[in-house]
């Protein structure tokens, strides 16, 4: 596919790196040529300096052959002006915007093709604040991930010592949990993918990805990390677009205290957020300010600053003054590597939060829910089976014998109307049916072309 991305921000260049790595044609237009040089001698990808709301630079980037457009720029307005030019001058097929302003929701008339022309709009913080609510709802896991609106649930967790599962092979999980049908369909240990042969035991410090219906595996995760309470008390710890939006969404649920460094901005907080929120002006990495305001009596910590640097260094002082738990909003992929398995329990990408969203527009076949994993190097993916036994080369046959990439999963199926939709969990001779929606592991991003053309009908497959 060849996709023209307008901006090479951290957003843009995280985009660019994912597609890059699909095998896409990926033109990467930025008003910046150094950085452009960068990103060209690490990527396979051409840069093309310039402004791209000008239909000239738009050309010079091949917008005449152009299957999409990914605007995302710093302003809203740039993106917007560049989806109409894509689609009113170069009849680009598909665009999409990034767009922070609230007003701006798909499915707006203002967006549709009588206006701006943008086809699907993203939002990075709202879907920053979205992913980190999940991990407050369910605060033992380190990624919550949603299939089929909430019907189906993968969640990464760690494999804490004296768990019920340690040293127990994966065969075995049904027994322990009789109640909570589930499928696990990765185990990490050392940052090694380890095979999930049902003789494999789990041992402690595993991080394991299960997956189940939503309405089963919360009894399964208390189970397992039976010590861990549900989030009451929380520290956010800057006051930005990704902070207020969550103290908004969370206020009248929890008890949220927010820390912001610039007395302006704490003033706007403080006109913006209920009078039972605490909004305090200080330095998150002053570790008198931390203790004064009872950190170790928080069940969850959030540094969500703009600055790795201070939220890296705010999360592992606020872990060492007792915080419970502690995330850390990551930017930088060399620092996200760094810390993965340090005191700090969560590292959050921004970027890799709304990868999923845009994958999902450009996977083919009927793939409906993409989300990234291992920090950009697995997937898991929802696609639709449809056709039939002639046409597909799922449907009408049975688990065992479709012929998968090594270490592909199918870790559930859902299946019924829309209104009446239940999760199975597949076993060799379950057999595929039209229209159910099949939930894959994919270890290796390489495999995704692969497992793409298994939900891509053809006029005669046999």
């Amino acid at each position: 596919m060849r996709i023209i991305i307008l901006g090479a921000g951290r957003v843009g260049e995280s985009v660019a790196e994912s597609l890059v790595s699909e095998r896409n044609d990926i033109t990467v237009i930025d008003p910046d040529p150094q950085r452009l040089r960068g990103l060209e001698e690490r990527l396979d990808l051409r840069g093309v300096p310039g402004n791209g709301i000008h239909a000239e630079v738009m050309r010079r980037a091949g917008a005449q052959d152009a299957d999409m457009l990914i605007a995302c720029a710093s302003l809203d307005e740039t993106n917007l002006v560049a989806c109409k030019i894509a689609h009113d001058v170069f009849q680009i097929p598909s665009t999409i915007a990034r767009l922070r302003g609230a007003e701006f929701k798909e499915g707006d008339p203002l967006l549709g093709k009588g206006g701006f022309s943008v086809d699907h709009v993203i939002c990075p913080e709202e879907s920053l604040v979205k992913y980190v609510q999940k991990l407050i709802d369910y605060p033992e896991a380190l990624q919550v991930l949603e299939f089929s609106e909430g019907r189906a649930l993968l969640i990464a967790v760690g494999v804490a010592h004296g768990s019920p599962v340690v040293n127990h092979t994966i065969a075995e999980l049904r027994q322990l949990f009789p109640d909570a049908p589930m499928r696990l369909v990765a185990l990490y240990r050392e940052e090694k993918l380890i095979s999930c042969e049902g003789g494999t035991r789990m041992l402690a410090g595993d991080e394991i990805f299960l997956l189940a219906a939503g309405d089963k595996i919360r009894p399964v995760l208390h189970a397992m990390h039976p010590s861990d309470q549900p989030v009451r008390r929380l520290m956010i710890a800057g006051g930005g677009k990704v902070g207020l939006r969550l103290a908004r969404r969370l206020a009248g649920q929890y008890e949220v205290k927010v820390v912001e460094r610039e007395l302006k901005r704490c003033e706007y907080l403080a006109s913006q957020l209920p009078s039972s929120m605490l909004v305090l002006e200080g330095d998150c990495t002053d570790e008198e300010l931390l203790a004064d305001e009872n950190v170790d009596d928080m069940d969850l910590f959030l540094a969500l600053t703009s600055d790795d640097e201070d939220n890296i260094l705010a999360a592992m002082l606020a872990k060492r003054l007792g915080a419970k738990r502690v995330l850390a909003l990551i930017n930088r992929r060399a620092y996200g590597d760094l810390i993965q398995g340090s005191t700090i329990d969560i590292a959050l990408s921004p970027a890799h939060t709304v990868i999923g969203e845009l994958l999902a527009h450009v996977r083919r076949g009927d793939v409906v829910a993409v989300h990234s994993l291992r920090r950009g190097a697995a997937e898991a993916l929802e696609g639709i089976a449809r056709g039939d036994a002639r046409t597909s080369k799922l449907v009408g046959r049975q688990v065992g014998q479709l012929l998968l990439p090594a270490g592909v999963t199918i870790g559930a199926i859902v299946r019924g109307d829309a209104g009446d939709r239940k999760v199975l969990m597949p076993h060799h001779d379950t057999v595929i049916e039209s229209d159910d929606r099949l939930v894959m592991f994919i270890p290796h991003k390489r495999q995704v072309r692969e497992v793409e053309r298994l939900f891509q009908v053809a006029a005669t497959f046999l």
